[in-house]
């Protein structure tokens, strides 16, 4: 049994390298049990090698890194128990039964859970004899959240988990990602929208050319902005063009 350890990952020092491009340059920071963890940083930054090391997903040239007291490398089956990983790109079978998918994922971690009620976790309970093909874009990135959780893992990462969804949809996830936050699970998210770090995200590392060269809350990057004389070239006004579209087509999600 694992001792509840503060933070609850690690990374020392991690370094990758490709023929001659460096992916990942000594990047170390901790995650701290329980928060929502962003990772942001333009395309080719060095952020998705960071996240698949400490997945266990691809080996750290050097450095270490540690997920609930474990080493990532040296005992990746143990990691891969207690993380759980949705990815931007999911390959279910289209004629499967979302229940059917839920039930094998839990069979390949050799978790005993009944598929409704994780279904129920996240909003699909009532589609449960659906086939994967028959999903919306919202319901399939909501699915392979469902798939993630069947282990109960202690950390929960999530790349890009908004991509390509309405703006219902997208705040319906937010949602779901604060719940899954309050039920215990520490989350790595990795994102692209601004908005959506600074809504969840507890603290966030800014990651570029392999480096973290911030990291902090949102509140406080910002702060740290406006204090070098920082001004918007575009006045900020109190609403977005996503509230006007939330005002006048309505919250609810369209399953």
């Amino acid at each position: 049994m694992t001792t509840a350890i503060d933070p609850v990952i690690v990374a020392k020092d991690i370094r990758k390298k490709y023929e001659d491009n460096v992916a990942v340059d000594g990047i170390s920071f901790e995650v701290r049990r329980g928060e929502i963890f962003g990772m942001l940083g333009p395309n080719g930054a060095g952020k998705t090698t960071t996240v698949e090391i400490l997945e266990g997903m691809r080996d750290a040239d050097s450095g270490e890194a540690i997920i609930n007291g474990l080493n990532v490398k040296q005992d990746p089956i143990g990691v891969k128990a207690i993380i759980g990983v949705q990815l931007q790109q999911n390959a279910f079978f289209d004629n499967l039964k979302l229940s059917e998918i839920v039930d094998l994922y839990a069979k390949l971690y050799l978790a005993k859970v009944d598929p409704i009620e994780v279904l129920e976790r996240v909003g699909l309970a009532n589609r449960k004899n659906s086939k994967y093909a028959e999903l919306s874009g919202g319901q399939k990135q909501r699915l392979s959240i469902a798939v993630a959780l069947v282990n109960e893992p202690v950390v929960l990462f999530l790349d890009e988990p908004t991509t390509g969804l309405d703006p219902q949809a997208r705040r319906q996830l937010w949602g779901l990602v604060r719940k899954i936050q309050t039920e215990g699970s520490t989350i790595v998210l990795t994102t692209h929208y601004m908005e959506e770090a600074e809504e969840l995200c507890d603290r966030i590392a800014v990651v570029e050319n392999g480096k973290i060269i911030a990291l902090d809350t949102p509140d406080a990057l910002i702060d740290q902005l406006l204090e070098t004389g920082f001004k918007p070239e575009k006045r900020v006004r109190e609403a977005t063009l996503d509230d006007v579209f939330l005002h006048l087509t309505g919250r609810d999600l369209r399953d």
